[in-house]
């Protein structure tokens, strides 16, 4: 995905049971998707954000 801040960064979150990091995508009955946990950004732009049923929530 890109990055929502704009930025222009592509951002990859392995889904794969044994990466490392990980994350986990549930997809809702309604069509949204939401990832777990947050996406933080050590570098770059540094965002700090949860993608929530298709909608950003950023973390201050």
């Amino acid at each position: 995905m890109l990055c929502p801040c704009g930025c222009g960064e592509v951002l990859h979150m392995s889904l794969h049971p044994d990466g490392r990091p990980r994350w986990e995508l549930t997809r809702h009955p309604d069509g949204t998707v939401s990832l777990s946990p947050s996406v933080w950004r050590k570098v770059g732009c540094r965002s700090h954000f949860f993608l929530e049923r298709g909608r950003v929530r950023w973390c201050k």
